[in-house]
Order: structure tokens, then sequence, then C-alpha cells
């Protein structure tokens, strides 16, 4: 199956760009396709990173040599692993006005290096695990159970493949790139870490569960956020009456790696395992749509001390998504109705496996193809 991308990298045209994101999410596919007559230096190719690494100004030559790189934009995956490359491309951009893209899972290597980012002459774009939009015949049911990522939702038995995808994680990013020394006590982690998912997180409980401290699960989720297997969203804060819970959330980037961490298989509509994981597909839907849509709103969510609790705030306040794994009862709407009490919303959507739309008491209630087809239509915010 063919999978139409939503990322447009429109700068590229113009402006040499960072491409990131986590490990087989088709970056290299989608820039192969996207350019199919760029010049293209893969450093997972052993020769060509052997090269380079001992000579990085025979890239330099090399694309002097070839006219075709004043017309289309060079291409670098996993740039990541040679740092230094990046002088050579800064020379390039400056001097000989060359266009590149960057691309890479983690720009952690070139911070803690020393690399160099470009000062500002490439822009950033992230590629994410499928969403909604790029799947003909979309199955939710695949979508929780396999994940988002390419070859994990296309696969019969996606499990072997993500068991395959963590141990790779595990040897390429964390134990090449040298991010921790101590890779059996960070795959400890991911584990526990897993349980977090969708949740606050408590530093002191993860630690005593692996056995060290706060600081060091502190670096390890650093790691997580700077290679892209996650990320925490913040607490909604501004003007509030109620006291809140100001902790972050956490969500790794694909509920298949989830499921594989937490051995949940097999999840159907009407389960408790069905309502975490949908809350975390909406997440992923609403973070690349967050990103490839350009418009660069906040997203965060919003839980009280004595329990009210919506799930995502988009913006200033302008939109509230709450996400619901069965049908929806006026009961599910106390938590929007709270935050309505303190703050002035344009929306309030609860995103549900109802059978149709409905509004009740002010509060749309939609399918969840009706919500994510008004996303990706540019119509919820």
């Amino acid at each position: 199956m063919i999978f139409n991308r939503i990322l447009k990298l429109s700068s590229s045209l113009k402006e040499s760009c960072f491409l990131w994101g986590p490990r087989q999410v088709g970056k290299t596919t989608f820039l192969r396709a996207k350019f199919p007559k760029s010049r293209y230096y893969d450093l997972l190719d052993s020769r060509m990173f052997q090269a380079l690494n001992a000579s990085p100004s025979l890239m330099a030559e090399e694309i002097l040599a070839d006219a075709s790189s004043k017309i289309h934009p060079v291409i670098i995956d996993e740039v990541q692993k040679i740092p230094i490359l990046l002088d050579e491309v800064q020379r390039l951009i400056v001097n000989e006005h060359i266009r590149f893209i960057l691309c890479g899972s983690s720009a952690r290597k070139l911070k803690r290096g020393g690399g160099n980012l470009l000062g500002g002459r490439a822009i950033r774009y992230e590629l994410f695990p499928l969403v909604y939009p790029e799947i003909s015949d979309f199955n939710l049911l695949r979508a929780l159970n396999h994940g988002l990522i390419p070859r994990h939702y296309l696969s019969d038995q996606p499990f072997p493949l993500i068991q395959a995808y963590v141990g790779e994680y595990l040897k390429e990013e964390i134990l090449a790139e040298a991010l921790t020394r101590n890779v059996h006590v960070f795959s400890q982690f991911l584990e526990k870490a897993a349980f977090s998912n969708g949740e606050m997180v408590v530093f002191n409980n993860i630690a005593s569960d692996c056995g060290v401290d706060a600081k060091t699960v502190r670096s390890y989720f650093e790691i997580i956020e700077d290679t892209l297997l996650g990320r925490f969203i913040p607490s909604f804060q501004k003007r509030q009456k109620r006291k809140v819970i100001k902790a972050p959330r956490f969500y790794f980037f694909d509920v298949g790696l989830v499921n594989f961490l937490l051995k949940r298989t097999n999840i159907q509509m009407g389960s408790e395992l069905f309502g975490k994981a949908f809350e975390h597909f909406i997440f992923q839907e609403l973070l690349a749509y967050q990103h490839y849509s350009g418009k660069g709103y906040d997203l965060s969510y919003w839980r009280t001390t004595s329990g009210y609790e919506v799930d995502f705030v988009l913006g200033e306040a302008e939109v509230l998504i709450e996400v619901k794994g069965t049908q929806v009862e006026r009961r599910h709407l106390k938590g929007i109705k709270a935050f309505k009490e303190e703050h002035q919303t344009k929306k309030d959507i609860v995103v549900s496996l109802d059978t149709s739309p409905r509004l009740v008491n002010g509060v749309l209630i939609l399918p969840w193809k009706d919500f994510l087809e008004q996303l990706w239509g540019g119509e919820i915010i």
C-alpha cells in the first residue's frame, strides 16, 4: 500500500530544512518519492559513513561537481551520525546557495556534541506516524492494536516487528549514540514509563521501580523527548479559580509501542484498554495536525485537584476536546462544564463512538470519523 503523506515541506523550494522523526515513520521513503532527482547521502550506508566521517570535505567536492545540486535539494539521511558534516553544509548554503534537506531521528547528538544546527538557516519539520487521512479504508481497531508506524499498521503480526523495533532503538539510538551507559536499566525504564502513558508522571515512583534516582529518570525522559519517542503536554493553567494540577502529562509517539511495552493485545471496543488506546490515538492526530497544518496552536490538558478533567485544550481555551471510547452520556460532560465556568470557549467537543452528531447543552458530540474529517478539513481549529 502506498500512503499519500500530508507533510508538504513547502519551504524546501527555497530554503534548507531539517526533517526529524522517529525511526521507521517513513522519512526515507517520503524523501525518495518526493525528491527522486536529488543527490542522496545515506549515513546508514557503512561505506558512505566511513568515507564522509574520515573526510567530510569529500561531500562538498562531490556536490560542487554535480550541476543538479543547484536545482534540487541535497538530502542527507541520518545526519546526526556525523555532526561535523553540518559545517560543510553551512558553508555550501552560505557560499554556494545549495539547498539541503537534513533528515534524522534525533538532534540530541548534535546538541550534546556542540554540533552546528545552522544558526536558523534551516526550517524544522517533523514526520509523524500515519494519520487518518493518509490511509484509505482506515481501520480504527487495526490502528489501536497495531499502531501507526507504516510497517506495523500493514503487518498481520505487528508484535514481533515492534519487539525488533524496540531492540533496534536501544541498539542504534541509545547504545551507539552513547546517550546512556546503562541500556539494561533504560530498557526497564521504557516499560515503567509506559504505565504513565496519558497520565501525569511521578518521577520518584518510576525511579523506585527501576532502582535509580529521580534525576536519572528525568534524564531518561529527556532522551525520550529528544529522540522523538514521546513528549509531555503541559497543564492548562491560565486564570484559574479552581486549584489545578500543574504537572505535565506524557504520551509515547505511537499507540502500538505502548501496547507492546504493556503487553496488551486484542483491544476491542467497550473495554477499558480501548478507552486508553482511543484517547492516545486522538492525541496522535491532534499533535500531527498541529504540526502539519502550520497553525502551531498550544496543546494542553486540564485537571483540577477535585477531579474535574478535560483531555485536551487547544489554543487559549479556543477548543475543548474530551475523548470517550463509548457513547456519550450527560455525566461525561462534567469536566467541560466545570472548565466553562471559568473560561470562555469557542467550541466544546466530545469525540466518541456515537453513530451520529448530537448537541447537548452546547457541547457537540461527534462520532470519531466526523471529528477526524473536520479536524483534517480545518474545521475544528
